[in-house]
Parts: C-alpha cells; sequence; structure tokens
C-alpha cells in the first residue's frame, strides 16, 4: 500500500512538471517584485509557489488563489476555504488573486517570529532557506527542503536572485517604510518551536508589544504564573510547546540547578507531559543523578 501510494505520488507530481516552466514564466515578475520589497528569495517563492499550489492547477490554487497551502489562523479575517491536508477539512485562506497570495506568504514569511532567522541569511543562499524553512516547520513534509532545492536547480531559479541583494541600511529603510517588524530578540529554534532568552529587564508585556502575543498566551506558552518576574537568560516560547522533547532527545541526566520547569524549557516541553511521562506528581523535585524521560 505505502509503495502504491507513493508511486500515485510521484506520478500526479510528475502530471504537473510539464506546467513548471510557464508557471515559472508567469509568476517569475512578481516573485522578483515580492523579493524586493520583503527580501524573501524569488527562487525560493517560485519553488514554494510552484509545489504547494501543483503549479498553479491545484484546487486550492484554481478556485481559492491559495499558491502557498497557507492555513487560517487566529489573526485571519479573509476569505476562508476548506480542505483535507495534515487532517479531514482544515480551513485554508482564500484569495482574490495570485498576487493577493504571493503577498500574504511574503508577509506570513516575514512578519512570523519563527522564520526572522532566515532574513539573516544572503539572498542567494536558497539552500539555507529551504532547509530553514523546513526546519521552522512550514510544511510537515521531513523531505520538504530537498524538493524545493532540487526544484530551484532544476530550472535554474537560482538565476532570479541575483538582483535581490541590498545593503544593511537599505534593508532597514526598507523595513520602516513598509512597518515591517524589526524584533529586538534574536528569536530561535527548539523542538521546531520558537523562543527568545529573556534580557535583563524583560518584561512580559514589553515582549507582547515586540511579537504581538498577548501576556497570557505567553504565560501560559510557558507554564508560568502571571505575577512571573522574567529573568535574564529565561527561555521564553513564542508557542504552545510540544508534548514531547524532539526526535534524539530521548533522555536527560538532572543536573545541578535543574528543575522540572527548567528541564521543559529547555526541551520545548508541557510541564504536564514531562511530569505525566515520569510518573511524577506536582511535590516531586529532581535531584542530581535522577534521569528524566523526555519522549
Amino acid at each position: 500500500m505505502l509503495f502504491l501510494f507513493l508511486l500515485s505520488t510521484a506520478f500526479l507530481q510528475a502530471q504537473y512538471r510539464p506546467y513548471y516552466q510557464d508557471y515559472f514564466d508567469k509568476y517569475k515578475d512578481l516573485a522578483i517584485e515580492q523579493m524586493q520589497k520583503y527580501q524573501i528569495p524569488a527562487s525560493i517563492t517560485l519553488a514554494q509557489g510552484v509545489f504547494e499550489s501543483g503549479a498553479g492547477m491545484s484546487p486550492l490554487a484554481k478556485y481559492s488563489n491559495n499558491h502557498f497551502g497557507i492555513k487560517c489562523s487566529s489573526g485571519w479575517n479573509g476569505r476562508k476555504t476548506y480542505h483535507t491536508d495534515d487532517a479531514p477539512n482544515e480551513c485554508f485562506r482564500e484569495y482574490n488573486s495570485a498576487r493577493d497570495s504571493y503577498e500574504d506568504h511574503s508577509s506570513f514569511l516575514r512578519r512570523g517570529p519563527r522564520y526572522q532567522f532566515l532574513f539573516k541569511l544572503d539572498i542567494t543562499d536558497y539552500r539555507g532557506w529551504a532547509l530553514g524553512l523546513s526546519r521552522a516547520g512550514y510544511a510537515t513534509d521531513p523531505s520538504y527542503a530537498n524538493r524545493l532545492i532540487a526544484i530551484i536547480e532544476q530550472y535554474e531559479l537560482y538565476q532570479y536572485d541575483r538582483s535581490g541583494n541590498l545593503s544593511r541600511h537599505e534593508r532597514h529603510r526598507r523595513s520602516k517604510e513598509e512597518k515591517l517588524p524589526i524584533y529586538k530578540h534574536d528569536v530561535c529554534l527548539a523542538n521546531n518551536l520558537v523562543y527568545i532568552v529573556a534580557r535583563s529587564g524583560d518584561t512580559f508585556e514589553g515582549l507582547s508589544d515586540e511579537f504581538g502575543i498577548s501576556v497570557r498566551r505567553l504565560v501560559k506558552y510557558n507554564d508560568l504564573q502571571k505575577d512571573y518576574t522574567l529573568q535574564a537568560d529565561d527561555i521564553v516560547y513564542l508557542h504552545k510547546k510540544k508534548k514531547y522533547a524532539a526526535k534524539g532527545s530521548i533522555l536527560r541526566i538532572v543536573k545541578d540547578g535543574d528543575s522540572m520547569h527548567r528541564v521543559s524549557q529547555i526541551y520545548g516541553i508541557r510541564l504536564k507531559n514531562l511530569y505525566k511521562m515520569n510518573h511524577k506528581d506536582g511535590d516531586y523535585v529532581p535531584m542530581v543523578g535522577d534521569i528524566l524521560r523526555l519522549r
């Protein structure tokens, strides 16, 4: 069954492939325009667009103008459509035109905290961008980065990135003109979750203003109380933590200074799940040398 599924998937992709070049010819100027405005490589935009939309022929692209498979979110106020993807009947964004889809895709990446580290890469580093998008969780397909890189190299899409390099001063100026976010904190990833490291004097109110996330959510995401005072070097997640640690992190031998909360923050695990996995109650205090399960 798995073989037949993979065969049918490959067949569908092969069906679309003759239309790839037509797609690039149609949308390359729009991708370059978006690159100049948002500093996202045109090659990446085109590769994502052609792959996610089946060269513009998928039902989501044809009937809803959604070329990048972007799903609805709590902040989305536009039209919606429903398709089965990772789960049945999922909500996707619907646009008036392909141009609106391209604009929203650029804004989605440029304003999303989890993708900010990508904008430190050179505009011609399409491999770094592809790997970074996968690492940041843009798609659930583990081969997503390799698929994008293969498309870019086969169709030489990297040629469109050459006019995208801007000086740091120019990037900053354009960000201010477009009112794009300029984050004060470096955004990091752990367990495919976005986090920042708090500095002395940081408050939940300040982080809320910087990242557009309510204080209540920040406190809840990090298993803290609303009256907690942030300390320098605290890990602060900007998304809900996972039930388990990332693959490869199975056990932790408790070190001096470890608490259940500290371990949950290091590995991006919800505190209640860490207790549950280790069959401990809320009164448990880990001792140096104890072994904790992480997944």
